[in-house]
């Protein structure tokens, strides 16, 4: 129920933030008396640009499944197996969220959370993963994505890319709009050259300005779930050590649906949706 009215109040906030700016600027007199209406184009820019995010994120437990073969262990008599579940399980009560469906699946080193409901997440680990650690090492990892769930950051990302996908929607048509009819006087009734060929170059830049936007949300949620991570486990140096041996690997590639939910590699670019593994150790050094 609290997402539900996260999402309502995001979208009144957007819808009213677009708003005041139009008026200000004295753009919304000036663009009607020109023939645009911005009340219809502010509702397009809302749908296109939340609608986009929430059925990715609907859809993100399914699309992780079939993209990365993922193998549903909850009921698995495997002892490993058995083991993995109950690590998610412990964690989960102590996160005081509901028990995620818990999956394995081949590749290199990496795992992720994804879900739209915290209390029916998914959270699944590689086969190279737990190859290449320690038991202490994976259940650090492991705590790190239940983290993710318990903090809610698939939704949150969510919420930030539809704020980001919605203004950049509603921003590069009012351009548009603004240097076909105005600069370039097209009085045809519908938009011209001028209107296809910003839109198109507005959609591209603005994209990047928003991409490095999510992208920096991101990397805050990872160092808060490193953070969450080590007050699961009761001892920051398992996530520490996980982070350190994680540094030496090269991660597996995640479906781009769950990109933002996994463990990220050594990037530390304004792109980066992880910070650099030095970055993520030297601040859980610093926590108390």
């Amino acid at each position: 129920m609290k997402r539900i009215v996260l999402f309502l109040c995001t979208n009144l906030a957007v819808m009213l933030v677009l708003g005041l700016v139009v008026n200000i600027l004295g753009l919304n007199r000036f663009l009607t008396a020109n023939g645009l209406n911005l009340t219809q184009l502010l509702g397009f820019s809302l749908v296109m640009g939340f609608g986009g995010a929430i059925i990715s994120l609907l859809m993100s437990k399914m699309i992780a499944k079939w993209s990365s073969g993922v193998q549903v262990i909850n009921d698995s008599t495997d002892p490993t197996h058995a083991w993995i579940v109950s690590t998610v399980k412990r964690f989960s009560d102590k996160a005081g969220i509901g028990m995620p469906e818990v999956g394995i699946y081949e590749g290199e080193p990496n795992a992720f959370a994804t879900g739209a409901f915290k209390n029916s997440a998914l959270v699944a680990v590689s086969t190279g993963l737990l190859q290449g650690m320690t038991r202490e090492e994976v259940e650090a990892v492991i705590g790190h994505e239940v983290a993710h769930i318990a903090n809610g950051d698939m939704v949150t990302m969510t919420l930030i890319q539809g704020v980001m996908n919605t203004f950049v929607v509603f921003i590069s048509r009012v351009v548009g709009y603004f240097v076909d009819k105005v600069l370039l006087r097209n009085n045809n009734d519908g938009p011209g050259i001028g209107y296809m060929v910003t839109v198109f170059i507005m959609d591209m830049l603005l994209g990047v300005v928003a991409a490095i936007i999510v992208a920096w949300f991101s990397r805050q949620r990872e160092f808060r779930a490193d953070a969450g991570a080590a007050e699961l486990m009761g001892n920051k140096q398992p996530m520490i050590n996980a982070l350190a041996r994680l540094g030496g690997m090269q991660p597996g590639e995640l479906p781009s649906a769950v990109k933002a939910m996994g463990i990220g590699g050594k990037m530390g670019s304004l792109m980066s949706t992880h910070p650099p593994m030095e970055a993520r150790i030297a601040a859980l050094q610093a926590r108390q």
